[in-house]
């Protein structure tokens, strides 16, 4: 008799137990290629992003993406470009007073 074990798959540091709001996402039938290209393009981000924006968890997605880091694809409706943006704004770095 063959005991039949659920491998633990992880996506960053969090299991796919902790962000089970994936399996709910807009993209999940979707061709990752989309989100993932080799050579982005403004109209294939405008299609990832319109996926995006009729997502139910369009928000967990990119509280993720920003949490964790993500620097390629397109997250939570933003590419990483937008994504790095909004974790260092900017003038984040100011010079040190004299």
């Amino acid at each position: 008799m063959m005991c039949a074990i659920t491998p633990t798959f992880y996506l960053g540091s969090m299991s796919l137990e902790e962000i089970g709001w994936l399996r709910r996402g807009a993209c999940k039938s979707s061709d990752p290629d989309l989100f993932f290209p080799l050579a982005p393009t403004p109209m294939q981000e405008a299609r990832a992003k319109a996926v995006c924006a009729s997502c139910q968890v369009i928000q967990e997605c990119r509280a993720y993406a920003l949490r964790s880091g993500e620097s390629e694809g397109i997250w939570g409706g933003l590419t990483p470009e937008e994504r790095r943006r909004s974790r260092f704004p900017t003038n984040w770095r100011r010079p040190a007073a004299s």
